[in-house]
Formats: C-alpha cells, sequence, structure tokens
C-alpha cells in the first residue's frame, strides 16, 4: 500500500468519527487502515482535536489503557444550546402553525434530518453525565428525535407501541392515563426489546401533564428497568405540577392564543 498523506488521513479519519458518535476506535485500527506507526495516528489527532475545539463542533475525547481509543462527542455547549433553541422558538412562534384545538404544527421540523438531529445532540447534551443502555420512545412523532438522541449516544432505541404486532413475540400491556384529555391508553413492548436491570432514557416530542413519561416508568417497572432520564423538545407551563416533574425541556410552552394567532414560546435551557 502507498503512503498515504497525512491531510488525507485527516480527512478519511474525521469522517469515520463524525459518522460514528461515541463510538471507540482504537489506534491500531486507524495504524491497519493507512499502515503506518501510532505515534502518526496520534499527531493526526492532535490537528482534529484543535479544529474541532477552535470551531466549536464537538470533542475528540481519548480513553488511555490496553482498551482505550478515541471517539467524537459532538454534544452541544450551554451556549450552543441557547443559540439553537432560540432558533426553534423563532420557527415555532408563526401564526400559521396553529391549527384547531390550539395546537401547534411541528411535524417538518421533526422529520426534517438537519433539524431533528440537532434536536437529538441538544437532547444528548443534557443528559451527558448520565449512565444509560437505551433510548426509548412512543410512536409516533418522538421517533425521529429519539433515534437521532440514540446515534449520538452511540445506544440502541426502542419504540414503545400502541399496538402489538405479529413480528413483536410475547408483549407485556399496559394503561395509563394522559393527564392532556384524561383518556386511557395503552403501551405496549416486547419482552425481547429490553433487558433486565437496564437503564433507559426516555425521549418525546412534548409533555403536558407527564402521563405518558409516568406511563414509561410503569411499564420499565414491568422488565424490572429504571428510567434514569426524561427529556422532551417541547413542555407546557400548564399544569405546573405534572404527574412526572422530573424531566428536561429544551423549550416551554406558556400559551397558544387562538385569537390573536400568537405563540409563547421560550427556550427551556
Amino acid at each position: 500500500m502507498k503512503k498515504v498523506q497525512k491531510h488525507d488521513r485527516i480527512s478519511v479519519i474525521t469522517n469515520i468519527l463524525t459518522n460514528n458518535p461515541n463510538k471507540i476506535f482504537t489506534l491500531t485500527h486507524f495504524c491497519n487502515l493507512f499502515n503506518c506507526a501510532k505515534s502518526t495516528i496520534s499527531e493526526d489527532l492532535d490537528i482534529i482535536r484543535e479544529i474541532f475545539t477552535n470551531y466549536e463542533i464537538g470533542t475528540i475525547e481519548t480513553i488511555s489503557g490496553a482498551a482505550g481509543g478515541v471517539y467524537y462527542n459532538p454534544l452541544m455547549s450551554k451556549e450552543q444550546m441557547e443559540n439553537f433553541t432560540k432558533e426553534l422558538c423563532e420557527h415555532i412562534n408563526a401564526s400559521e402553525r396553529i391549527i384547531p384545538g390550539g395546537y401547534i404544527y411541528t411535524n417538518d421540523l421533526l422529520y426534517t434530518p438537519s433539524i431533528s438531529k440537532n434536536i437529538g445532540i441538544a437532547l444528548a447534551s443534557l443528559f451527558k453525565d448520565v449512565e444509560i443502555d437505551y433510548v426509548i420512545t412512543v410512536e409516533t412523532k418522538g421517533i425521529p428525535i429519539a433515534l437521532m438522541t440514540a446515534m449520538v449516544l452511540n445506544k440502541p432505541m426502542i419504540v414503545v407501541r400502541n399496538q402489538s404486532k405479529l413480528t413483536d413475540g410475547t408483549v407485556i400491556h399496559m394503561n395509563y392515563i394522559t393527564n392532556s384529555n384524561h383518556r386511557i391508553k395503552t403501551m405496549c413492548l416486547s419482552t425481547r426489546a429490553i433487558k433486565k436491570g437496564s437503564k433507559v432514557l426516555f425521549i418525546d416530542d412534548f409533555m403536558k401533564g407527564g402521563g405518558t413519561a409516568k406511563g414509561i416508568c410503569d411499564l420499565m417497572q414491568e422488565f424490572e428497568s429504571e428510567v434514569v432520564g426524561v427529556g422532551v423538545l417541547m413542555a407546557t407551563k400548564q399544569p405546573e405540577e405534572k404527574v412526572y416533574n422530573d424531566f428536561k425541556t429544551l423549550l416551554w410552552l406558556d400559551d397558544v392564543d387562538e385569537i390573536t394567532r400568537e405563540v409563547d414560546i421560550y427556550p427551556g435551557i
């Protein structure tokens, strides 16, 4: 194999790391890829690390020891999260987004990859110090941002359904009460989906009364597992006392006025 130039190595290493956030790669992996010494790869990583730091596009982290390596951490700084949530508020605070019933149309944001990816990075940043095994969500609107959060954290994602499928095998069903309209709904999850004793992070697009989050916590108890964090894109200020209060949100929704066509929304960071 011919000698690979430094700029080519740096480009390829950067591509590999950024496409696999929080996945650890050994230096030996890159040495074999480029047929070069570890000292050469270390120098390349120092350059990449400095670039990422200077332009605030995440960090390159190194783990020492025999089982160590290097990984890309794309988490946002507090200032970046503040700027991003302000941008989200500007997107959402538009009269044409108000639909009958005082709801806000957000599907276009949730299903735009560039936006949902940044939402996932921001939500993952809120739980950067929490040890988790799975990211969990409920169908369907929370799926895009939960998937992006799982990708950032390099963890598998689980979708809780409201109806079981034949391909799920044996499932556990649970009834829960939604505090937004006090309706009884059902959630279910395959017994194969999660290992006993797991720690899960629940991600959703919206919270009003906290009924869904409470339902997820109850469901996880059936799996002898624990919800160690709840993160949502948007939460309402009312009711102030929710059935589940231990959560973090990127945005607070105070009011939607259908008459004046105004949305009172602000960052939760």
